[in-house]
This record gives structure tokens, C-alpha cells and sequence, in this order.
């Protein structure tokens, strides 16, 4: 959103008035960086529907009501995570052993994203979830469908979706401490036994 104009007051309650001398873009471009990560934290742990703007505000320590000026509301807010999680880069497939290994310290540390939770399960808005599947298969499906295509297996997109869902189970039931010894097991310990997993998806030659 645009930056209020020269002569209007950007100040709103609670917060976001600029310091003295300080560029009012600065000091906006520090609020939309703290309210999106608030926001990745707590739709993390609480999903979308559970988390109020007013609990967003309140983690990052930033009026609420800059979620309407800056993002629209809080939908769009969740867009917005989705595409810092989406980042620029092609990401490697998930059978190359250094992404496997990254994703798996990462989901380790951080527990799955927002959009990967709202992914694959239900009770979210549809555009939340469109734009979550849409990460999902950006990030999980294409590489490895791409993988398989140019491997000439049969049914690439079929598998590259089997072991995406595969890894996507996973990670969640990891996160969710159901199954006791999966949960504890180091990334080091279940990075091979994944990585077979995986694998099987691919037809041997």
C-alpha cells in the first residue's frame, strides 16, 4: 500500500509514528516485516481461522490496524506469508539429499508453515488454501515431477504428488508428536529412511 502523502498524518494508534528525522518508509517497511512474522508464527500454531489481527498486532508489538492499511485485512496478510515462504530461488527436488536435509532441519526447528498446514487440511477459506497448494506444488511437486519427466518414467505427475503427500504426512505427524519415536528422531537419523521412502516413488531401473 502507499505511503501517506506529504502533509497527511501517518501516525494510527498504538504505534508507527516515525522517529524524528526517520524516513516514514523505513520505519512502515519495519511494521510489515514484524506483523508478517507475528503472523507466520501464530497461523503456524493456531492455523488461520484461530488467529485474530488483534493477536497478530499484539506478538509483533504493531497496531493492528496497520493490517488493513498495509495488507488489506488479514487474508491478504496470509497471502503475504505465503509468498515470503515461497521465496525466489527453484528449489532442488525433493531427492536431492541436501533439500531433503534442509527441509527437514527447518520443519524441525520451526514446525510446518502456515500454508503447508492449510495445505492439507481442511477448515480453511478457499483462497487461503488455493494459494497454500499452490506453495505446495511450486516448492514440493513440480521439481520432482520434473525430476521423473525427465527421467521418462511413466505417470510423473502422479508420483511427484505421492511423494509430496508423503513427506507433507510426515512432517505433520512429526509436528503433532503422534507418533512418539517419530517425533524424537533426530533430521540426521531419519534423513536416510525418508529419503528411501521417497525414492520408492521412482521406479527402479
Amino acid at each position: 500500500m502507499t505511503e501517506a502523502a506529504p502533509g497527511t498524518d501517518p501516525t494510527t494508534p498504538g504505534g508507527d509514528r516515525p522517529e524524528p528525522g526517520a524516513p516514514r518508509r523505513r520505519d512502515a517497511a519495519r511494521s510489515r516485516e514484524l506483523l508478517i512474522r507475528a503472523a507466520m508464527e501464530l497461523f503456524a500454531d493456531r492455523g488461520f481461522e484461530r488467529t485474530t489481527t488483534r493477536e497478530i498486532g499484539e506478538r509483533a508489538g504493531v497496531d493492528p490496524a496497520l493490517i488493513a492499511r498495509y495488507f488489506g485485512g488479514k487474508t491478504q496478510l496470509y497471502l503475504a506469508t505465503v509468498r515470503v515462504e515461497l521465496g525466489d530461488s527453484v528449489p532442488a527436488d525433493l531427492l536431492e539429499e541436501d533439500r531433503l536435509r534442509g527441509l527437514l532441519e527447518r520443519f524441525s526447528q520451526r514446525g510446518p508453515g502456515p500454508s503447508f498446514q492449510a495445505a492439507v487440511l481442511p477448515g480453511d477459506r478457499t483462497e487461503v488454501q488455493q494459494a497454500a497448494r499452490t506453495y505446495l506444488h511450486e516448492r514440493l511437486v513440480e521439481p520432482l515431477r520434473d525430476r521423473f519427466a525427465a527421467e521418462q518414467v511413466d505417470r510423473p505427475q502422479l508420483r511427484a504428488e505421492l511423494a509430496a503427500a508423503a513427506f507433507a504426512g510426515i512432517i505433520l505427524a512429526r509436528s503433532s508428536g503422534a507418533f512418539g519415536e517419530l517425533a524424537e528422531a533426530e533430521p540426521g537419523e531419519l534423513l536416510p529412511l525418508l529419503h528411501d521412502l521417497l525414492a520408492a516413488s521412482r521406479p527402479t531401473r
